[in-house]
């Protein structure tokens, strides 16, 4: 594939990381106010904690409709409508009076979340193949990384001069600032390399997807990693701070700990791809996660190392982030360009419903100790480490391609 245009410069590799960031973004920046909300809501802690649920499922389910849809019509119209959904799911958030009503807002705030994620996935496949592509992905990936690095500090601060109302009326302003960002952005699938098959036929066409092994593979040894990821973001305030008691403004230093491994792995992975290749870096990242959650359980199990035997082993997994994900995107779209959108979003719709899975296994076994937490991220971990094995046969331009 030859170089990227040179519309696809900074400013585009800019407002892609800000695309890709609304996944976290969404949720990150009104976490501290969960508390809050129950209060005003006259909800307990488990019915507010359901507006994440709802946002997973319908951030889950929104992308396998709109990966289709940017292969058929392109990248920047289903973006922009993707902005629309979430500027109004933000605005019906703030208005909410009720937790269901919160909850159904929450899943149309996803639905048009999910179409930037995806979608910029899917453009910087566009502009990069091979190894190149792995690059690009993981600097964006580390840029993106700063949204839950500072999300919950700064909707902290937001509560301390305004109520939880406001926190979504500044994610309205967000997405209204990205919608003009992305008139700024080039069109990356020109019309003679759309899919001209019909959205439902596409749809039907993820059946097709799933009987590829190679994908299989990829997809995962990536979304097994999104479990045990997610186990962690649900597990790590029960560790750390009601078992370890742990103070929230150490907790949250403890959580941005494993943020800065992911960015400094993503940047280690950046420059060692085209050396290495992406099936070796992967495996390389799953034998690390599961060394990683292997350990954790062991502290959760005996107690050894106290609070750092456990700090130590989940930042060693959280660091695993930068050289299985990325890499994994980038192996099962490589092979289907034409159905870039629809892959990127098969691939979403997997890693956040075992995310899912993670997060429920985490929530039932609850016990009040790590354990839960601990046994999920190995167990997770492991799967990875299996299908990362599947990938055996490397490709050689997946190293080598410029």
């Amino acid at each position: 594939m030859p170089d990227a245009p040179p519309a696809s410069g900074l400013r585009v590799l800019a407002i892609l990381s800000a695309l890709m960031s609304f996944a976290s973004i969404s949720t990150d920046l009104y976490l501290p106010a969960l508390p809050a909300m129950g209060e005003a809501l006259h909800a307990d802690a488990g019915a507010v904690e359901l507006t994440i649920a709802g946002y997973l499922i319908g951030f889950s389910i929104g992308q396998l409709f709109w990966g289709p849809i940017g292969d058929r019509y392109g990248r920047r119209l289903p973006i922009t409508l993707g902005l629309l959904l979430f500027i109004a799911g933000s605005a019906g958030c703030a208005m909410s009076s009720s937790v269901p009503t919160m909850i159904g807002w929450r899943m149309v705030q996803a639905i048009g979340a999910c179409a930037s994620v995806v979608l910029s996935r899917a453009m910087i496949r566009d502009l990069y193949a091979g190894h190149q592509a792995a690059r690009m992905l993981s600097v964006l990936m580390t840029a993106m990384a700063i949204a839950p690095l500072i999300g919950p500090t700064v909707g902290g601060l937001i509560l301390q001069v305004a109520s939880w109302h406001a926190i979504f009326w500044v994610l309205v302003g967000v997405g209204l600032l990205t919608l003009w960002a992305v008139t700024l952005l080039p069109e990356t699938l020109p019309l003679a390399r759309r899919n001209p098959q019909s959205i439902l036929a596409a749809l039907r066409g993820y059946g097709q997807l799933l009987r590829q092994p190679r994908l299989l593979a990829y997809a995962g040894a990536g979304g097994s990693f999104y479990g045990a990821m997610f186990a962690y973001v649900a597990g790590t305030p029960v560790a750390y701070i009601s078992y370890h008691h742990v103070s929230p403004q150490r907790y949250g230093l403890l959580f941005a700990l494993g943020i800065v491994g992911i960015m400094v792995a993503n940047q280690i992975n950046a420059r060692v791809v085209r050396r290495f290749g992406i099936d070796r870096l992967i495996r390389f990242g799953a034998v690390l996660a599961s060394l990683g959650g292997i350990a954790a359980a062991f502290n959760a199990c005996c107690g050894w190392g106290g609070l750092w035997g456990l700090v130590g082993p989940l930042f060693l997994f959280a660091s695993a982030t930068g050289f299985i994900v990325a890499n994994a995107i980038v192996g099962a779209l490589d092979g289907y360009p034409e159905k870039a959108g629809s892959v990127s979003a098969l691939i979403g719709a997997l890693q956040y419903g075992t995310g899912i899975i993670g997060s429920a296994c985490v929530a039932y076994f609850a016990d009040g100790s790590p354990l839960p937490m601990s046994l999920t991220i190995a167990g997770f971990c492991l799967g990875s480490l299996l299908f990362a094995f599947g990938l055996k046969s490397n490709r050689p331009q997946l190293a080598t391609a410029a």
